[in-house]
């Protein structure tokens, strides 16, 4: 394990875990914010490594060999619990967290620390974070929390004061670029994936490996272009087609939110060229169509496609019914 704990990236956030170990100032609570695909988990895990690991190659750098990190690695040891909804985008109740919280009381039962890692904590319904936000108050001093967010804004103001924030930021894509090449990606494929991932290596990395993921991206932004150019009538038919499934089929509502994040990512694209950001374009092989279309809308017009994106992600998670919503985000649509 290298002396930035085989992370790439957010050194000065694996210097600052550091420094808590080597200065016995290990906080209670901590909170990882940043976008997924960034490290977030990965940085949780080796910072409970680091707590439990009985054989450090050095103070504060675990070893990675041993079982106990291994176990860690897979998230199947003893003393780490790891809490987080069945299914992403949904919500974590109140029941199966207080009847965690109710065995903290029990001492760990091979290491120091008993670890509570909250993944997607930005899901928990209020209810939950109040019943946590307890546990941050009055918990013993041999548990550590760890939750991970999108954004702190996403949580309760009582439990980030508690929490020590780590926001992590998305590396310069020439960086993941350079990242995928060592890992065997082909220098074009490297090129447009460290673009796609907006300098967020595991989620790179994740595309490098999925070719299904990188299909379905194209289809949808394939399916914008087309939808610019269509009547109402196409529109409509094309929100029916896209919307069209079995109540309650969670696989078809991941794929829906996922089409709604790449079209989210295209109008963002848009808009940066449309205020004469020279930030990396997200989509670089479709910077013509970008390009084309900056040209013509109007800024407040591309604030607005991207605010009705985010508006419709938003609304999506929150059970709208999706043809409905399908229907005004495309009937918004300028006509190209």
């Amino acid at each position: 394990m290298d002396n930035n704990w085989n992370i790439l990236g957010n050194e000065w956030a694996v210097e600052m875990l550091k420094q808590h170990l080597l200065h016995d100032s290990v906080q209670h609570a901590y909170l990882f914010t940043g976008p997924p695909g960034l490290g977030r988990r990965t940085l949780a895990l080796r910072f409970a490594q680091a707590l439990n690991c009985p054989k450090p190659v050095a103070p504060g750098e675990p070893c990675g060999k041993c079982k106990t990190c291994q176990q860690i690695e897979r998230m199947q040891y003893t003393d780490l619990t790891v809490i987080q909804t069945e299914e992403e985008g949904k919500t974590l109740h109140v029941d199966p967290v207080r009847n965690l919280l109710h065995t903290l009381t029990l001492t760990p039962y091979q290491s120091t620390y008993k670890i509570l890692l909250f993944l997607r904590f930005q899901e928990a319904n209020k209810n939950t974070e109040n019943i946590l936000l307890k546990s941050l108050e009055e918990g013993p001093p041999h548990a550590i929390f760890i939750l991970i967010a999108d954004t702190a804004e996403q949580l309760l103001p009582t439990i980030t004061s508690r929490c020590e924030i780590l926001r992590l930021r998305p590396l310069p894509v020439e960086r993941v670029e350079a990242y995928l090449k060592e890992r065997g990606a082909e220098a074009g494929s490297a090129h447009l994936l460290a673009h796609i991932s907006g300098g967020r290596p595991g989620y790179a990395l994740r595309l490098m490996e999925d070719k299904k993921a990188l299909e379905f991206r194209t289809r949808r932004l394939d399916d914008l272009q087309a939808l610019l150019k269509s009547t109402r009538v196409e529109r409509f038919a094309y929100a029916e087609k896209l919307t069209k499934r079995k109540k309650g089929d969670a696989e078809e509502e991941e794929l829906l939110r996922e089409t709604f994040l790449i079209w989210l990512s295209f109008w963002r694209d848009v808009l940066m060229r449309a205020a004469k950001s020279e930030a990396p374009l997200t989509n670089v092989d479709y910077t013509d169509a970008i390009n084309a279309l900056a040209k013509k809308l109007p800024l407040p017009e591309a604030r607005k496609l991207v605010g009705d994106a985010e508006g419709a992600i938003d609304k999506l998670e929150r059970n709208v019914n999706p043809r409905l919503l399908a229907e005004v985000t495309l009937l918004d649509w300028p006509h190209g």
